[in-house]
């Protein structure tokens, strides 16, 4: 159906599409007399999205319509867009659409750059991995080492050799598909799909690693090249110097002329590359159709005889010569001609679409050039014999054939090469002459112009590839000293720094001037490099993220597995020597950056490793008893925002850090939205200040309901808190009552949720906020400037807490001093155990416990030799302990004068209202004392007033003292006298003072099970 005049096609999709009506003209309905099925058919047209989709709320909503750039990290120019947040679409004003322009107020106009910029090369799966690849893998081993090779191993061995090398290639191919394609792929080629797959400490160490190949490898390719050019100027007699001095020399002007096309741009590279490909595929043509070109006399000299079964059968098994002739000696050897499969991944940020050309450019160039070794080693294995002289003179005639005087295939065919095989100084045949490809050939010139396109095009493929990974490296800034070699200059950010970086160490490995020296120098490198890629998808498959989402679907985990175990092993069966440097570097670099812990968050398997390995413990731990001898203080500690309170925070860590369980817990007002927002700037602060803390907030009417919420959904599992951290109320002498009665009844309901209870006091107080008009808990801050504003808006205030590095008295090292408990009541042992846990810890290390007991004069010595023996069958290494017979004197009368002082404010005037009327006062304001209050609790509190003598006598100096908290009958005891003892024995001590008491539950035994 065509559009009419009432409806307009507004989007459309394939035989799909969305029309509207459009205003003003009549439906079908009012054209013939009728009225509308439903009014909202009138409704004003929606304002269109520029991408031509309608958005589903039409006026009443900045609700957007899926788009493209709402997920790419970076939009084309022109075309910025964010997705419309909650907060926008829940709290903004309807839109109102500008009749001049079109547009609705507050919608994003697209921001266009005056001058686009221009748009950097980008190349495709061909041109851009398969091409380069395949280059990279025909390299100088192909031309110059392979027949060797051939020689040594024979022609199984050699097929051997090379299906190994293409079987560990294959599988790191797929495990790079599935990399690549698991997401968009930026610049940085194998250490990008590294690092960010398995996280900076491995993706860090590999990148150095794989910088540091690439770079040897250029000068591997530059010497093979060089080798060639020596052969040349030995033939025509054209020697500069001498033949390994001349090398030097061709290597450091043909990489000059090489870092001159790298730096000339990737356009140009390109198109160099092109033509040494089309250089190559003309020299195999000519080689393979020299293999069929009847011998002469002077190839027969050489050990050419074209295609016989003989020769095929003689160099089908091993003939082992020289130092490095065995298995592995060849394998690392040749090996390095494999590793060029990463050529393509290396200039990742350089492709058009990275996830779909590196599987298949990666993939096909292993392919190809597999079956091109293989048929290679097959068809010179089958026509040329090890040993020839090259000299005319050794044919043999009739008259002088002895049947036992000749040795060798060629006597077969009339030449006699025994002389100088015997004495193993035949220069020509496969294990002589490195050149025999160009003597086999048609047109041995081509085979020599293959040479140099293969040896300069993997050349210049490394000389690209390792400065784009270290440049991706630098940028990340994982290293100290390095990011000066980030700076990228044009479009295409070319790392000229590190082009130079790269040029000076090739040139340190071209002065060696011998390839089969360098070879397997960087065969343990690319196998590290492999190794790790293989480890990534295995690892990245097995955590079962639901990130893992590649679009390559051909492959295996276990097979990524096998690659990587595959690629350690045939690293130490190599050269184990090289395998532990390769892997003492990795653990070196692995220790800097966990130790560091740089500010990256890639997403990496690693993390999802964690997460499931967190999982699994977790519900592991669910299914264990509980046992005594694991008992471990998990606090939840009623910081606030952490940094307003760092000496809370800081006591807390001292003894759970690396011990047990610690949760820093907020509770806020109702629609406070700054817990949310400084969320992250809270945990960095606890990372910064090395807190082992997590941290979770509530927004709640009071603190009471908010700290019991806390207490009852924290935790996961075993991993629960089971005891509650405060601060000391210090304002509690001026707050609201109800904020009084609140704070005590947290203590009261963890009691009641079987928790240990610890309160802190310091003598300057906790909070450290620059502000009164902070967010921290209710009830232990003054509020009445709080109450009656509820709806003030207090987005007006910038609270500020204390500085990461503010130094508190639990991070400071403390001399030898004292740490005094008072361990007055039996409460399970918590109150030994976390004086303990904290002399652990290496600042209190120096301090001396001393523990002190109440006890009657009469059996003093005999209950202070019992504790003494239960303190050493704790093992807890407190070996003082004082006992206080004292306490049950009667305090002074100062003492008592100042704690009736404390509490007559909060004394309930009783008079002379009937014998009902406290009953009914006590019930309007329960924090109140009464006379029966007082004559209940008139031991208690006298005892009280007697330890804070006590203290004041034996602890002034203490580093600090930690008290039995007291426990009361719930609601027996009013709110304002709890607090007026806690107040009596902590008042006017400079140490901080620690109120414990545990959930009356064992913490501590002395039993083995």
């Amino acid at each position: 159906m065509e559009d009419s005049e009432s409806y307009k096609t507004v989007f459309s999709l394939g035989k799909f599409k969305i029309r509207k009506l459009q205003s003003g003209t009549p439906s079908s309905d009012q054209a013939n007399g009728g009225t509308p099925k439903h009014p909202e058919e009138h409704a004003p047209p929606s304002q269109m999205e520029e991408n031509g989709s309608a958005p589903p709320d039409y006026e009443s909503t900045i609700d957007a319509c899926p788009r493209y750039e709402f997920y790419a990290l970076s939009a084309p120019p022109g075309r910025r867009k964010i997705r419309p947040s909650l907060d926008m679409l829940r709290n903004a004003e309807p839109a109102k659409t500008d009749p001049e322009s079109g547009t609705k107020d507050g919608e994003d106009k697209d921001e266009e750059d005056e001058e686009p910029e221009p748009e950097p090369v980008r190349f495709g799966w061909v041109t851009g991995v398969m091409i380069r690849c395949m280059l990279n893998i025909w390299g100088v081993i192909l031309y110059l080492r392979l027949p060797w090779i051939t020689a040594q191993a024979g022609i199984g061995l050699t097929w051997l050799i090379i299906l190994m090398s293409s079987v560990v290639t294959s599988i790191t191919g797929l495990s790079i598909s599935a990399i690549s394609t698991n997401g968009k792929v930026k610049a940085g080629g194998t250490y990008f799909l590294i690092s960010r797959s398995l996280g900076p400490e491995l993706g860090g160490s590999i990148g150095l690693l794989f910088s540091f190949a690439n770079a040897v490898a250029v000068a591997m390719h530059v010497v093979g090249f060089s080798e060639t050019v020596k052969d040349l100027l030995v033939e025509f007699d054209a020697v500069m110097t001498d033949p390994t001095n001349d090398i030097r020399i061709v290597g450091v002007i043909t990489i000059t002329v090489l870092l001159g096309i790298a730096l000339a741009g990737m356009e140009w590279e390109a198109k160099a590359q092109v033509v040494f490909f089309f250089v190559i595929m003309i020299s195999f043509i000519n080689y393979f159709i020299g293999t069929f070109i009847p011998a002469s006399p002077e190839r027969m000299a050489k050990g050419y005889f074209s295609y016989r079964g003989d020769i095929f059968l003689e160099n089908i098994g091993p003939e082992w010569r020289g130092e490095s002739g065995s298995f592995f000696g060849m394998f690392s050897i040749f090996f390095p001609s494999a590793t060029g499969i990463l050529a393509g991944a290396n200039i990742s940020g350089d492709l058009k679409d990275p996830a779909v050309a590196i599987p298949q450019g990666t993939l096909m160039a292993i392919f190809l050039t597999t079956l091109t070794y293989l048929a290679i080693a097959a068809t010179i294995g089958t026509c040329v014999i090890r040993d020839a002289s090259g000299s005319m003179n050794d044919t043999m005639g009739t008259t002088n054939f002895t049947g036992g005087d000749c040795v060798g295939l060629g006597c077969l065919s009339g030449w006699n090469f025994t002389e100088c095989s015997v004495a193993g100084t035949c220069e020509y045949g496969l294990a002589n002459d490195y050149q025999t490809m160009s003597m086999v050939s048609a047109f041995s010139p081509l085979i020599t112009a293959g040479i140099f396109a293969a040896t300069l095009s993997s050349a210049l493929a490394c000389l690209v590839s390792a400065p784009k990974v270290f440049q991706c490296l630098c940028q990340d800034n994982l290293y100290p000293f390095i990011g000066f070699f980030a700076k990228g200059y044009g479009k295409n950010q070319e790392p000229l720094r590190a082009y130079a970086l790269t040029f000076i160490l090739a040139i340190a490995f071209i002065l060696i001037a011998e390839l089969n020296t360098i070879a397997p120098i960087i065969s343990n490198f690319f196998l590290c490099s492999y190794a790790l890629i293989n480890f990534s998808c295995f690892h990245a498959t097995v955590t079962n993220s639901p990130g893992w989402r590649p679009s390559f679907r051909y492959f295996s985990k276990w097979t990524a597995l096998f690659g990587a175990i595959v690629s350690v092993v045939i690293m130490f069966l190599l050269t184990w020597w090289a395998a532990l440097i390769v892997v003492g570097i990795i653990i070196v670099s692995l220790a800097y950056t966990t130790y560091k812990k740089p500010e990256v968050n890639w997403g990496s398997s690693m993390q999802a490793g964690s997460y499931n390995m967190a999982l699994t413990n977790a519900m592991n731990l669910s299914d264990v008893e509980y046992h005594v001898k694991n008992f471990r203080p998990q606090c939840l500690v009623l910081s606030g925002p952490p940094n307003f309170r760092p000496a809370l925070v800081d006591f807390v860590g001292a003894f759970t850090k690396n011990v047990s369980l610690m949760i820093c817990g907020n509770v806020a007002e109702l629609y406070d939205n700054s817990c949310a927002e400084n969320y992250d700037e809270q945990l960095q602060w606890l990372s910064t200040r090395k807190t082992r803390s997590f941290y979770n907030f509530i927004m709640t009417g009071d603190l009471r309901s908010g700290a019991r919420s806390l207490l009852q959904v924290s935790g996961l599992g075993r991993l629960k808190p089971n005891t509650m951290v405060l601060g000391y109320k210090k304002n509690w002498q001026t707050d609201s009552p109800q904020n009084l009665e609140n704070y005590v009844g947290i203590i009261h309901d963890c009691f009641d949720l079987s928790v240990g209870v610890c309160v802190l006091r310091m003598r300057d107080g906790l909070d450290v906020s620059r502000t009164v008009k902070a967010q921290v808990n209710l009830g232990f801050e003054d509020s009445e400037s709080v109450l009656g504003r509820e709806k003030q808006k207090r987005d007006a205030f910038k609270v500020m807490g204390a500085d990461s590095h503010l130094e508190t008295v639990f991070q400071s090292k403390q001399k030898k001093k004292n740490i005094d408990i008072y361990w007055l009541f039996d409460d399970g042992g918590l109150t030994l155990l976390i004086p303990y846990l904290l002399t652990r810890r290496k600042r209190w290390s120096r301090c001396k416990v001393r523990v002190f007991i109440s006890s009657q004069i009469s059996n003093a010595e005999e209950h202070r030799e019992e504790i003494q023996f239960l303190l050493n069958k704790f093992r807890l290494g407190f070996n003082e302990v004082v006992v206080l017979p004292e306490i049950m004197w009667r305090p002074e009368e100062t003492s008592q004068k100042e704690f009736e002082d404390l509490i007559a404010p909060y004394r309930l005037k009783e008079g002379q209202k009937g014998p009902d009327a406290p009953e009914g006062m006590k019930r309007e304001a329960p924090w109140k004392i009464t006379d029966e209050d007082l004559g209940i609790y008139k031991r208690k509190s006298e005892q009280h007033m007697r330890l804070h003598e006590i203290l004041q006598d034996h602890s002034r100096n203490a580093a600090l003292i930690v008290m039995s908290l007291p426990v009361v009958r719930k609601g027996a005891c009013p709110s304002a006298l709890y607090m007026a003892w806690l107040e009596t024995v902590s008042k006017g001590l400079h140490p901080p003072v620690v109120f414990i008491r545990g959930n009356q539950e064992d913490a501590l035994t002395f039993y083995c099970q």
